[in-house]
């Protein structure tokens, strides 16, 4: 779990990522989620943008990635949703 401090420095590291993945009208799935899996690995801190036709708030979409991924919500904002995960093999982020 993230402490606010931890996650307010997260925050300001996300302002500069552009989104990587887009979750549309299909939603989330198996093939997704481990697309994602392996981007939280090498970034460890992703963003990703939701679009108009998706049936899913990114609250929601936040919260389905984080359970399924083992992820830490780190901001949603309108259609914007980032994710932190400390990668397994190879940490880079210090928070």
């Amino acid at each position: 779990m993230l402490s606010s401090k931890q996650r307010a420095n997260l925050r300001s590291m996300a302002n500069t990522l552009a989104p990587i993945f887009q979750i549309g009208k299909g939603n989330i799935n198996d093939n997704f989620i481990e697309q994602i899996d392996g981007a939280l690995e090498t970034r460890e801190l992703i963003k990703i943008s939701i679009l108009e036709t998706a049936d899913i708030t990114a609250r929601e979409a936040s919260d389905q990635l984080c359970e399924a991924l083992d992820a830490e919500p780190v901001q949603c904002i309108g259609r914007k949703l980032v994710l932190y995960r400390p990668s397994r093999e190879n940490p880079k982020i210090e928070i």
